[in-house]
């Protein structure tokens, strides 16, 4: 992994976290209402994902998408002045937490009813078919979205008609509070897709790099023209499904076995690489000896000096984004009614008395 790679991880994953914790405190302030749901714990996925995706391709998301969002290059101020219902908001505050989105940059959307990404995917993957573009659709989805019959009739379709779409599940275990073997007859979520002869794997989704490079490879065999692919990453989500949460269902011991294996552990301790002792050479075999020693010296990685002036740097990025939203101004009911008519073009709509 080279420098410039790991270091876009590593700034992306730490500002991930930060952005996460504040929008945390700020729905204990008070400062965002309705629903508020976390991604610490989950960050190597969407920041492998996305970052082995081209700028051209279609990202469709789920409400737990503030990370993907900010990944997929969203500022920060934006992004929280939407969770605030302000109206410099990416969506001038129409959308909230779960409603993210930005055309420009392909972000098509966080939504909040669960399956509802994959006709989404299904469709913008059948116009990219159509015109016979060089894209890609990236659909992500949880481990409980997948006994919605939105799975299987996008999957059908998708597969039927060779679609470019990469189904991308985060599989963190738990369908708000009920864990998946409680709910699913087949917990391996990849193993679903045969049933549709789509090429599925899983991988470890606490790992940035194990993310990035099996994306890259389930893409390259998108844009061969192989039709669909769905890689499933076990991940875990450090708090609750939602602010509202408190997680208490999970054993201390999970969580506890989970935290250990943070994936911003996992991407620091691979940027502050140290050279092996003489017992991991050992360990790890002769085969792969050489690989051991010469990735110091062939990486310029960062020191812990290094970590802690990114950890600065994200941090007053959203003190910054954070300040943006308490300033920036609250949407009207004049704001609400231009939104309900904004996208209208040439429909007949029903209007009542008071503004017909």
């Amino acid at each position: 992994m080279d420098r410039d790679t790991l270091h876009r991880f590593l700034y992306d994953m730490l500002l991930a976290r930060a952005f996460e914790e504040r929008a945390a405190e700020e729905y204990a302030n008070g400062n965002i209402a309705g629903f508020l749901h976390l991604y610490p714990g989950e960050e190597a996925v969407a920041v492998g994902v996305i970052h082995a995706a081209e700028p051209s391709d279609y990202l469709v998301t789920t409400y737990r998408e503030h990370v993907h969002a900010l990944v997929r290059g969203i500022p920060p101020r934006p992004i929280m002045a939407e969770l605030f219902g302000r109206c410099d908001g990416i969506c001038k505050g129409m959308g909230g937490s779960m409603h993210l989105f930005d055309r420009e940059r392909r972000f098509m959307g966080g939504y909040a009813i669960v399956g509802e990404t994959f006709p989404v995917a299904t469709g913008i993957g059948y116009s990219i078919a159509l015109r016979q573009l060089p894209e890609a659709v990236i659909c992500f989805f949880g481990d409980g979205a997948v006994n919605q019959g939105t799975f299987h009739e996008a999957l059908n379709m998708a597969a039927l008609w060779k679609l470019p779409v990469l189904f991308v599940c985060e599989n963190n275990h738990y369908q708000i509070g009920t864990e998946i073997h409680r709910h699913s007859a087949v917990v391996d979520v990849h193993k679903r897709a045969c049933a549709y002869n789509i090429p599925a794997e899983k991988f470890d989704g606490m790992d940035v790099i194990n993310v990035y490079e099996a994306t890259r490879h389930a893409l390259a065999r998108i844009r061969a023209g192989n039709g669909p692919q769905l890689l499933e990453f076990e991940t875990y989500r450090f708090r609750g499904h939602s602010m509202a949460d408190s997680g208490s269902y999970r054993p201390r011991s999970e969580v506890k076995a989970y935290a250990e294996r943070d994936p911003l552990k996992t991407v620091i301790n691979e940027a502050e690489f140290g050279y092996p002792t003489s017992e991991q050479i050992t360990a790890a075999g002769p085969d792969v000896i050489s690989r051991l020693v010469d990735h110091p010296s062939a990486i310029d990685h960062f020191d812990a000096r290094h970590v802690e002036q990114i950890k600065q740097e994200v941090a007053n990025i959203v003190d910054d984004a954070a300040q943006f939203a308490s300033q920036s101004p609250q949407p009207t009911i004049d704001d609400a009614w231009a939104s309900l008519y904004g996208n209208r073009q040439h429909e007949t709509l029903m209007e009542d008395a008071q503004h017909g």
